[in-house]
């Protein structure tokens, strides 16, 4: 499984170890993955993701999933990120048609 977070897309950086005697070997600096389950309100369910602690915490810093998709540019998010929020687009607006009808 790829260490990338599914909504801001961080992995791994690389840079080096650098000893006492200043020798350099190369090294992975992996983000930290959870599995976090975030609730849509405008979806009514669960949603499941491996994201990083720090998107967890910016998530919620935003007030939730569907208010952290709708307030983040496009070219920021992943591919599964700009899918979830097509989605909450369109659960939001079919919601909000059906309260004026």
């Amino acid at each position: 499984m790829a260490r990338k977070c599914a909504l801001t897309g961080t992995g791994p950086q690389y840079g080096n170890n650098v000893s006492h005697s200043n020798r350099k070997t190369r090294r992975r600096f992996v983000p930290n993955m959870q599995v976090a389950s975030f609730l849509s309100d405008s979806l009514g369910r669960n949603v499941k993701l491996r994201v990083t602690v720090a998107t967890l915490r910016t998530v919620d810093h935003n007030g939730g999933l569907d208010a952290y998709l709708l307030s983040t540019a496009d070219k920021k998010l992943t591919d599964e990120g700009r899918k979830l929020k097509r989605q909450i687009k369109k659960a939001s607006a079919a919601k909000a048609q059906k309260a004026a009808a």
